[in-house]
């Protein structure tokens, strides 16, 4: 799964490619002054999902916190997003930000001063540093992710808890795009290799079955260089009923 991702960059931009980050990121998330660098004029609108009318800010945006290896791999997905293959999905400070007006349900629409969890600290570096792309016909989520200083578990390493955190997030947007509304029914991670503060990997996911309202996914996280496997895991998804409240649903899965 880690080497096709790998062949399909390096394919895009050609080996020994360096792409410098340049000050200025467009609204669909093309760094300006890259080589090479388009944007994805199909982008913004093929994420109906993820879309909103109003501005939001987006923090799936390349930021000065952001390690060059990071950078590195975001501009090859950006690349790989040229031919519409690969989505660039944007990443906003609440969940039901993500969510556009017509679909939220009334008692979301009067939700006030809420933080989406990977999004509650406003200093750039310090938490969740990470940008999702979306393969559509492949149904994979791939998560950019650079853990910060405040997600320390053992020192010098990522918390096994904030693995989690990113591992569930990635899985589930995928999960979304194929079902729509879901929600986690079981989550199981084997930790292989501890994640470094710092250090950037990749965490990639992929449903592997549906039946009926089930969402079979998985998903493995390792290093840039695809060498390091520091964690695999499995879920399983419920896809919710739209004609059904949130706690209706929930006796029903017991």
């Amino acid at each position: 799964m880690w080497r096709n991702c790998v062949r399909l960059a390096r394919r895009g931009l050609g080996r020994g490619a360096v792409l410098r980050p340049a000050p200025t990121v467009s609204r669909c998330g093309v760094v300006r002054g890259l080589s090479p660098a388009a944007p994805c004029s199909s982008l913004w609108n093929s994420v109906t999902w993820f879309s909103q009318a109003r501005q939001l800010k987006d923090y799936a945006l390349p930021n000065s916190s952001w390690s060059q290896g990071m950078m590195d791999l975001y501009s090859r997905f950006l690349e790989m997003c040229k031919d519409g293959t690969w989505k660039r999905i944007p990443s906003y400070s609440s969940t039901i930000d993500h969510i556009p007006e017509s679909l939220k349900l009334t008692a979301e629409k009067e939700r006030k001063e809420t933080r989406l969890f990977l999004r509650n600290m406003d200093l750039e570096g310090v938490g969740f540093e990470y940008a999702m792309f979306l393969n559509p016909a492949e149904k994979r989520m791939v998560c950019l992710f650079q853990p910060g200083p405040y997600l320390e578990g053992h020192p010098g390493f990522a918390h096994g808890g904030s693995t989690a955190t990113i591992i569930d997030s990635t899985i589930g947007g995928c999960a979304i795009f194929v079902a729509g509304r879901v929600m986690t029914a079981n989550l199981s991670i084997n930790y292989r290799n501890p994640i470094p503060l710092g250090s950037v990997v990749l965490v990639d996911s992929k449903v592997d079955q549906i039946e009926g309202r089930k969402v079979f996914l998985s998903c493995q996280v390792r290093s840039i260089d695809g060498q390091t496997l520091h964690a695999e895991a499995t879920a399983l998804f419920i896809q919710l009923d739209s004609t059904k409240s949130l706690q209706q649903q929930q006796m029903s899965f017991q």
